[in-house]
């Protein structure tokens, strides 16, 4: 079987990536199965360098916060702030940490380097203002819409006044108490003010959308599109909150879902702009529906990548990465009946699998599940093998 396996192997390279696609996809996604390993970060910068290099892509997406991420590409392509500063405060969930993401900001920024700015490298965070243990105040996206429209439209057509929205907004820790995520009477999510607010919020980006003629033309391109992005982090938040007080069986379902809608909203935009890489947890970009148990409850709901896939067709791909050990967190060599087990017995430490092919030359031999004795690492799901373009397979993790 390993003999046959290998003619579904290549080297990790951009040329075997383009290889595995019929053309070059506007969106381009690299999963993980575990956040924050040297060794699958490596890969990844290495791997997104030859594409940026060879292939033109020219906006690297993470799955950070979209708003924070701001700050990350003012420093690539201007060189505003200090690095250390730029990697505490342009990353959420404390990605700025990882050495593997502080190398691809600093060679982001050296590509630049007295490039033009049609030229240039540019860098998003493509996830909501959500942390683990809950969501950030809908204050700046709403004050910085509303700033945008105000400079640009007669004043009687805003809906509201800043004051208006200062008064509904209230104190931001009544949005962002963390004991909201595990009880819902906290949230601040359905209170008056708040469905008062998605309301103007749902005005103030129709009013963008009415007006979309006369703002881009009175507006520098990237003035525009950070006014579309206020938008819809303004709305999505507001309905991220709305369902974070919600105590229906259905509420794990909603909150996931609007994460993920609002992480395919923001790579739409992304890809509008241009070729477009992604990186984020294989969870985030699969093109199957995602499941999980949250008590005795299952749970689903489609990914980010699920939805601009159905959307974009061949205009996006998907490349997982599957890992074989991460010892240093009790995730030992992987048993042979399953597909990391397969791909370990290989003599490769990485590689690129053609997972169509590999599916072919298994036939009618259906690998068994892996488990993971950790919770912070998901395995491959044998199923979910052919709606991959392919896997990127790393041997053995190594701790940072």
């Amino acid at each position: 079987m390993n003999a046959a396996i290998t003619d579904a192997v290549h080297v990790v390279d951009a040329a075997a990536v383009m290889s595995l696609l019929p053309a070059r996809p506007r969106v381009l996604a690299l999963g993980e199965p575990t956040h924050g390993e040297s060794g699958l970060l490596d890969v990844r910068n290495e791997l997104f360098r030859e594409l940026v290099e060879r292939e033109g892509y020219r906006t690297i997406a993470i799955e950070s916060d979209c708003l924070m991420g701001r700050v990350v590409d003012e420093y690539v392509t201007s060189g505003t702030g200090v690095l250390d500063e730029v990697m505490e405060r342009g990353f959420s969930h404390e990605w700025g940490a990882f050495p593997g993401n502080r190398e691809l900001v600093r060679w982001m920024r050296e590509y630049n380097e007295d490039r033009p700015a049609s030229e240039q490298l540019r860098f998003a965070g493509f996830d909501g203002p959500l942390e683990i243990t809950g969501a950030a105040s809908p204050r700046q996206a709403l004050t910085e819409l509303h700033a945008y429209l105000t400079a640009r439209v007669e004043a009687d057509l805003l809906p509201c006044t800043a004051e208006t929205l200062d008064r509904l907004l209230g104190a931001d820790d009544q949005w962002t108490n963390p004991a909201a995520m595990m009880d819902p009477t906290r949230s601040a999510g359905q209170t008056p003010e708040a469905k008062e607010l998605r309301l103007l919020a749902d005005d103030l980006v129709a009013l963008l959308d009415a007006y979309t003629p006369q703002l881009i033309a009175t507006s520098a391109p990237d003035d525009w599109d950070r006014a579309r992005l206020y938008g819809r982090t303004a709305t999505g938040l507001l309905r991220y909150h709305f369902w974070m007080a919600d105590a229906s069986p259905s509420r794990m379902a909603w909150l996931l879902g609007v994460r993920d809608s609002m992480m395919a909203a923001n790579l739409f935009a992304l890809a509008e702009r241009g070729p477009t890489l992604v990186n984020a947890h294989n969870g985030h970009l699969q093109r199957d529906k995602s499941t999980m148990r949250m008590g005795n409850l299952p749970v689903e709901w489609w990914s980010a990548g699920a939805i601009v896939s159905a959307q974009l067709g061949e205009g996006y791909a998907f490349l997982a990465t599957a890992l074989g050990t991460i010892r240093h967190q009790g995730v030992d060599t992987p048993p042979p009946s399953t597909i990391e087990g397969l791909l370990y017995a290989l003599s490769e430490d990485q590689c690129v699998v053609d997972s169509r092919r590999l599916a072919a030359i298994l036939g009618d031999v259906t690998p068994a599940p892996r488990v993971s004795p950790w919770y912070g690492y998901a395995p491959l799901d044998p199923a979910q093998l052919t709606g991959n373009d392919g896997i990127v397979f790393v041997k053995d993790a190594r701790q940072s």
